[in-house]
């Protein structure tokens, strides 16, 4: 029997509509943060306060996701702690390195 003429029994399993609805949520959730994002870049002038906007909806899009698509949400809280303070402190880290960057180039 050749592989062309085998009959191949595909069972369609019906959409799941409590998973689809909740993609279309947290997509929706990101679209509103990103539109967000969107009327700040044209409404705001260029400055700190701008900039720290931007990295705060991105810190906030970013945790979404983790929570949402790595299942965080739905583990222990410690290890959500885990992940979320080192991310926190590497933030930190690169503002004062973006910081003092500044301040040396000024001095020069």
């Amino acid at each position: 029997m050749d592989h062309a003429e085998e009959n191949v029994d595909v069972a369609v399993i019906p959409p799941n509509k409590e998973k689809i609805r909740k993609l279309w949520k947290v997509a929706g959730i990101l679209g509103v943060v990103t539109a967000v994002e969107f009327v700040i870049a044209f409404t705001l002038p260029h400055g700190p306060s701008k900039t720290f906007l931007f990295v705060a909806l991105t810190i906030v899009k970013a945790g979404y996701i983790v929570l949402e698509f790595m299942h965080l949400r739905y583990e222990v809280k410690i290890l959500f702690w885990s992940i979320l303070i080192p991310m926190i402190f590497v933030v930190w880290m690169l503002v004062a390195f973006v910081y003092e960057g500044m301040a040396i180039s000024d001095v020069r």
